[in-house]
C-alpha cells in the first residue's frame, strides 16, 4: 500500500450506547487503547508512512432522554461534521484515513466524506460493514432513540436531516454499494426495512454454511482500479470470546482465524483506501486483550500474511 496513511481520531463516545460509567472515564479511552495496543508501531513495521492527526473535539455527552425520536442528535450531529471535515481533509491531501472512534454512528460522517470524495474523483464506491449489527434503524422503529444504531439508514437517506444531508447528497450511499458482514443481531422492524431496502448481508448463518471464504469473495466481487474500498469496523464484529471488550457484545461471531481470512482478502484487492474502527471500550476488557486483536487485524488489513501472497 504506497499511499500514506492518517489516523484520525474521535476521543469521545458520540452517542451514548449504554449507560455512562462516569468512575471510569470511557469516554476518553478508547483511542489510547489503540494507541497503547501499538497501531502507528505495526503499521509503520510494514514500510508505511503513518501521521497520527491526535483527537478530534467535539461535545461532551449530555446523557439525555429521546428528543424528537432521537437521543443527543445535536451532539451526534456535531462530532460528525468534525469526522467529516476531517476525513474529507485527508482524502483530499490523498492520504488514506483511518478513523478510530467511540460510537459507530459516527461512520455517517466518515463515509459521506468518503461518498463525496468518490464523487468529486469519479470513483465507484463499495462499503464493507463489518458488524454483529445491521445498524438499519430508524426513530419510527427504535423507540430508544439511539443513533448508534441508525447509521446505515442515515447513509441510505432515512434519518435526521442533519445527517442525512451532511455528505452533500441524498443518499450518501445507493444500498447496493454496501455489503455487511457478520451480522447476527437485527430487531424485528429493522428486518423488514433491511429487506424492502435491498441490502446484501452476509449474516452469521450464511458464514456458518457457506464459509467466510466465499462470503467474501461475494462481497467483494466486481470491483475494478476505478473503486474505491471503504471497510467500517465494529469491533463487535469479532465474537466476544476473543474480543469482550465492547458495548454490545453478541455471541456467535467470526472467530480469530475466520477475522482474519476477512481481512486478508480485502488486502489482497489491493483496493482499500479508508477505515472506520469503532466501538472498543477498554472499560470491558481483560488487559487491553481486545485493542491487540484488533489492531492485528488491522495489520493484515495492510498485508500483514504469513507467507508472501501475490497481489492483482
Amino acid at each position: 500500500m504506497a499511499c500514506p496513511i492518517a489516523v484520525v481520531a474521535s476521543a469521545r463516545r458520540a452517542c451514548g450506547a449504554g449507560e455512562p460509567s462516569r468512575h471510569l472515564g470511557i469516554d476518553a479511552v478508547p483511542v489510547s487503547a489503540a494507541r497503547l495496543a501499538g497501531l502507528q508501531a505495526a503499521l509503520e513495521s510494514h514500510g508505511l508512512e503513518v501521521v497520527d492527526r491526535g483527537n478530534l473535539v467535539g461535545p461532551a455527552n449530555p446523557w439525555l432522554p429521546p428528543v424528537d425520536g432521537y437521543r443527543h442528535l445535536p451532539e451526534v450531529v456535531a462530532w460528525n461534521l468534525a469526522v467529516h471535515e476531517a476525513m474529507r481533509a485527508e482524502l483530499t491531501a490523498s492520504r488514506l484515513p483511518i478513523l478510530l472512534g467511540g460510537d459507530h454512528c459516527l461512520g455517517v460522517g466518515s463515509i459521506s466524506a468518503v461518498a463525496r470524495h468518490c464523487r468529486e474523483h469519479g470513483r465507484k464506491l463499495r462499503v464493507l460493514w463489518l458488524d454483529a449489527h445491521a445498524d438499519f434503524t430508524t426513530h419510527l422503529l427504535a423507540p430508544s432513540g439511539h443513533l448508534h444504531g441508525m447509521p446505515v439508514a442515515c447513509l441510505c437517506g432515512h434519518g435526521p436531516q442533519a445527517l442525512v444531508e451532511m455528505g452533500g447528497q441524498v443518499p450518501a450511499l445507493n444500498p447496493k454499494w454496501i455489503r455487511q458482514i457478520g451480522i447476527r443481531s437485527v430487531d424485528a422492524g429493522e428486518k423488514r426495512f433491511v429487506h424492502e431496502a435491498g441490502l446484501e448481508v452476509f449474516d452469521m448463518r450464511y458464514i456458518d454454511e457457506m464459509g467466510m471464504r466465499h462470503a467474501m469473495e461475494l462481497a467483494l466481487a466486481t470491483m475494478d482500479a476505478q473503486t474505491h474500498l471503504h471497510v467500517s469496523f465494529d469491533v463487535d464484529f469479532l465474537d466476544p470470546e476473543i474480543a469482550p471488550g465492547v458495548g454490545t457484545t453478541v455471541p456467535g461471531g467470526p472467530s480469530y482465524r475466520e477475522a482474519q481470512l476477512c481481512m486478508e482478502m480485502i488486502a489482497d484487492t489491493g483496493r482499500l483506501a479508508s477505515l472506520d474502527v469503532m466501538e472498543l471500550n477498554p472499560a470491558l476488557d481483560l488487559r487491553n486483550k481486545t485493542a491487540l486483536v484488533a489492531v492485528d487485524l488491522i495489520e493484515s488489513l495492510f498485508g500483514k500474511s504469513t507467507l508472501m501472497r501475490a497481489r492483482p
